[in-house]
């Protein structure tokens, strides 16, 4: 198939690289001055993956969306908007959107899905594709396992058919509410872990993780999810790689930012959780990890105190 991947960094690039592996024609697309569209076009590499010559590149977005069979959206959650009304979504008219990004826009409170409808026709259905996974080891051969998931059932079906590979195998999600919400807020989880390493509490992950699933699961429940989706593999499963790989991006900036290192970039994980508190008002839903990383991020609570009070006390787990 004719697929067009918009979004040319460390993990769009993968996905390009990934589906054309799996015998598709793939077009990768940057805006027009990105520096790693460019250093791709020179080298057709980034250090991590190398492109083969069966990979075009384009800074044309309109041209590549038009020409596709298949859109696949790998940018910032926060950039996604723009992203939108940047696209002739004439074309895009019974074409499925497949967003591989982790997020809820800050200022809205939306999940992705949902600023994408904003713009779309009814008939231009809308997938989500996340989970574990790092290129790292994608690109050693190392498979893992991801979610898609969409309002339809046929649409999660058909990708699932035309993406799965060697390298990934898709569960089939059900719960679209609940694997945009579960995979967002893994990354708010995961900065909180890199708060513990920088602060040596890292045996507190365990409690990090029960917690948070469960804390989540309240929160998918109340926006009329499945709670349930909170342990499956779009959040409690991507914890392994969250909240100990040493190839995760908010985990590393979590540390980071408690040992007043420069990472260099903002975490996803970061506006995540200033969306977060939108939510937690509007469904009267207590989210305290993701309080506790807002507020030390924000400047409002020292690291060491705010997660004392979270973990360094007895309480009653409720379910």
């Amino acid at each position: 198939m004719k697929i067009t991947v918009i979004g040319c960094g460390r993990w769009g690039s993968f996905l390009a690289w990934y589906l054309d592996t799996l015998g598709h024609e793939v077009t990768l697309c940057g805006r027009p001055g990105s520096s790693h569209l460019e250093q791709f076009r020179r080298t057709r590499s980034n250090g991590l993956i190398t492109f083969p010559p069966t990979v075009a590149f384009s800074t044309h977005q309109q041209a590549a969306v038009e020409d596709c069979e298949i859109l696949v959206v790998s940018v910032g959650a926060q950039s996604l908007r723009a992203l939108m009304g940047s696209l002739p979504v004439e074309k895009l008219r019974g074409k499925p959107i497949v967003l591989c990004m982790k997020g809820i826009e800050n200022g809205t409170g939306l999940r992705l899905s949902q600023v994408v409808e904003e713009f779309v026709f009814s008939d231009t259905q809308v997938a989500v594709w996340v989970g574990p996974g790092h290129v790292q080891e994608f690109t050693r051969g190392v498979p893992n396992c991801m979610v898609i998931d969409s309002q339809n059932r046929q649409v999660t079906s058909s990708l699932v058919e035309t993406f799965r590979g060697p390298l990934i195998r898709f569960y089939y999600g059900t719960d679209l509410i609940g694997t945009e919400v579960g995979a967002a807020s893994k990354n708010v989880i995961g900065i909180a872990a890199g708060m513990l390493d920088g602060l040596g509490l890292s045996s507190l992950k365990g409690a990090l993780m029960a917690r948070g699933a469960r804390e989540i699961a309240r929160l998918i429940e109340a926006m009329g999810g499945d709670w349930r989706s909170a342990y499956g593999l779009a959040h409690l499963g991507d914890y392994e790689a969250t909240v100990f790989s040493p190839h995760s991006h908010n985990r590393a900036y979590g540390e980071a930012f408690v040992t007043g290192r420069d990472f260099g970039q903002l975490a996803e994980g970061a506006e995540t959780a200033r969306a977060l508190a939108l939510l937690e008002q509007r469904y009267q839903v207590e989210l305290p990890i993701c309080d506790a990383v807002r507020q030390v991020l924000d400047g409002v609570s020292a690291p060491r105190e705010a997660l004392e009070q979270l973990f360094l006390r007895s309480l009653k787990e409720e379910f």
